[in-house]
């Protein structure tokens, strides 16, 4: 009975030290003790805190063609007091200020004229897509609003005021609500055409997490590169959600994720693991007693991934195949010594199934038998050493979900994450998004140029 207690004990105290960063629990957990980063888990990261080394930085710099001079004369002397209007000028002192022009809507009248030919017809002039009622908003400002609700997750209440305050524009509510589905509706065959892209693309990072939809719990999946993103809604977690998405089902590339077991159903991709799930994990599985090959592992990893890093800033296509044996050999070292510290339990009499084990036994075999995909960012150095590429596109949810609250349909949260997607690809591939989504609101949507070939 004591040792039963005592093991109970032990798996209560783990579960209570659970925590974002030893734990795949989101951050937002932790509350107000969330623990302090650790040096250790600051020598993880490639970078370090402020500018790094070579970027350009950024600051404000004078310009050569300033849209105004302001010439300030002095009228008298300091010094006698003389009256300086015809004095000569020995100097001038240049400064520049950067600042906003009083902002206001620009109201534009329209006039179709109706003129009579002398065959007896009358002809009337053709108003531009923008003058679409008798008086309405133009694309620039149906474009902001839709930057505002899509992309900076501002609630309509607050862009109202906004748009009030700024631009002395009294729009109503459920005008801001229909601009998001009005660009979600415009967007033509860009969807197709960011899912046909991510499909051939040769990597690509996949994930998902839960929103409110309706007031149940639906499932926001991605797809996304460096330069793409397509993000989909679903009341499923699993293969029918990921088939819906439709980049999975043809995908033939390395498929990057966190190891939810409906990715291996695509047994046409090539999988890589997220590595920075291993190591939180790790982190929790090292601080338990008899479990130091967990600790030695995650030592690996860091260095495993400080040989890939160094090998691709260098223009390598590998690692030379001393260091990648040597590598994978201390691997298969460590996780040996799993082994030998966590034998497997004995089976009670009369018990049948599989035997629970231990956390720390269950990542061990994980680790064990998807080895291949743990190591994949050292075999092939295009696979990134973690999925925080998918984590930062989809972390948007998170912070949509805390400012503006669940998406009340689900044709609503389709449609947001139809123009997110848009926006998102576009920021990713440098360009302004108000400006791609004033194209759109003219009936131009921008549409991503297909890759270049190698």
């Amino acid at each position: 009975m004591i040792a039963g207690l005592h093991a109970r004990v032990a798996e209560l105290e783990r579960q209570l030290g659970r925590h974002s960063r030893n734990s795949s629990k989101p951050p937002s957990s932790d509350g107000l003790a969330k623990p302090a980063v650790t040096n250790r888990e600051r020598r993880r990261g490639d970078r370090r805190p402020g500018k790094q080394p070579g970027s350009p930085g950024a600051c404000l710099r004078r310009v050569d063609d300033p849209d105004q001079v302001i010439v300030h004369v002095p009228e008298r002397c300091e010094g006698c007091g003389a009256d300086l209007v015809l004095a000569p000028v020995t100097g001038v002192e240049a400064r520049q200020v950067f600042d906003l022009p009083t902002l206001g809507l620009q109201v534009v009248e329209h006039h179709a004229e109706r003129r009579w030919c002398g065959c007896g017809h009358s002809t009337t002039g053709v108003f531009p897509p923008q003058a679409r009622a008798g008086a309405c908003y133009g694309p620039g400002v149906r474009a902001l609003v839709a930057y505002l609700g899509a992309y900076q997750h501002l609630p309509v209440e607050r862009t109202a005021e906004l748009l009030r305050d700024v631009l002395g524009a009294s729009v109503a509510t459920g005008t801001l609500a229909g601009v998001v589905a009005e660009a979600a509706g415009g967007l033509g065959g860009f969807t197709q055409v960011v899912r046909e892209q991510l499909a051939g693309a040769e990597v690509v990072h996949f994930d998902e997490t839960g929103a409110r939809v309706a007031g149940r719990l639906h499932w926001v999946h991605s797809a996304s590169t460096g330069s793409l993103s397509l993000f989909s809604v679903h009341p499923k977690r699993g293969v029918e959600a990921m088939d819906d998405a439709g980049v999975l089902t043809g995908f033939a590339g390395v498929a990057v994720h966190d190891g939810w077991a409906p990715y291996w159903h695509y047994d046409q991709a090539v999988h890589a693991l997220c590595n920075a799930h291993h190591l939180r994990e790790l982190d929790e599985v090292a601080a338990q007693a008899g479990q130091g090959w967990a600790a030695e592992l995650s030592e690996w990893l860091s260095m495993a991934r400080w040989q890939a890093a160094r090998a691709r800033d260098a223009g390598q296509a590998h690692l030379d195949a001393q260091t990648l044996a040597g590598l994978l050999g201390r691997y298969e070292q460590i996780i040996a010594k799993g082994h030998a510290a966590n034998p497997p339990p004995p089976r009670p009499p009369g018990r049948r199934g599989r035997i629970k084990q231990s956390p720390a036994a269950n990542l061990l075999g994980r680790l064990d038998a998807h080895r291949d995909q743990v190591c994949r960012f050292l075999v092939d150095l295009r696979v990134p050493f973690s999925n925080n590429q998918a984590e930062r596109d989809l972390r948007m949810v998170k912070l949509q979900q805390k400012i503006s609250g669940c998406w009340r349909t689900l044709v609503g949260a389709q449609a947001f994450l139809a123009v997110r997607s848009y926006i998102s690809t576009a920021r990713k591939q440098q360009l302004n998004p108000l400006l791609v989504l004033r194209q759109l609101f003219e009936g131009h949507p921008w549409l991503p140029a297909p890759p270049a070939l190698s």
